[in-house]
């Protein structure tokens, strides 16, 4: 699914294959009444598993229960709203492979005051990683992987 779902028409929600633009985030956040804007970008990092081979990781595969998913992300985006005076709300996610060095997810929120920002940016993606049925696989360079019981 890559069509934007919207909560409101300051919002965008948002489940993709294709590569997310941080700075595309942004624009959509912009607004004359906002004094802050807080990003949050989260990638995959460089990593060795623990087994006794050290598999080097070389892409998190994530899943979605898509249908389910938007709906989360957009009550989230909703809670968010009641506890903070947000002027504009991107929260997106990658879905299938995201290589090493690749951004899983980006959300964006405006406020009239950076404060309120950065604790609903942080609010946001404590939440989207604990309550939406998204899922990943770490995809190691051996080819072997392994799904995460969590949603992340």
């Amino acid at each position: 699914m890559d069509q934007p779902s919207m909560t409101n028409e300051a919002d965008s929600v948002v489940l993709t294959s294709a590569q997310l633009d941080p700075a595309r985030a942004i624009a959509l956040v912009m607004d004359p009444q906002a004094g802050g804007i807080d990003v949050f970008l989260g990638t995959t990092r460089a990593e060795t598993d623990t087994s006794p081979r050290g598999r080097e990781l070389a892409a998190l595969e994530y899943a979605a229960y898509e249908e389910m998913a938007l709906a989360e992300m957009r009550k989230l985006v909703e809670q968010a709203r009641a506890r903070w005076e947000i002027r504009r709300c991107v929260v997106h996610h990658r879905l299938g492979s995201c290589a090493v060095g690749e951004i899983s997810v980006v959300i964006a929120v405006s406020c009239a005051h950076r404060a309120e920002a950065f604790e609903a940016c942080r609010f946001l993606i404590d939440q989207l990683k604990t309550t939406v049925p998204i899922w990943k696989k770490d995809v190691y360079r051996d080819r072997g992987g392994r799904w995460h019981h969590d949603p992340r």
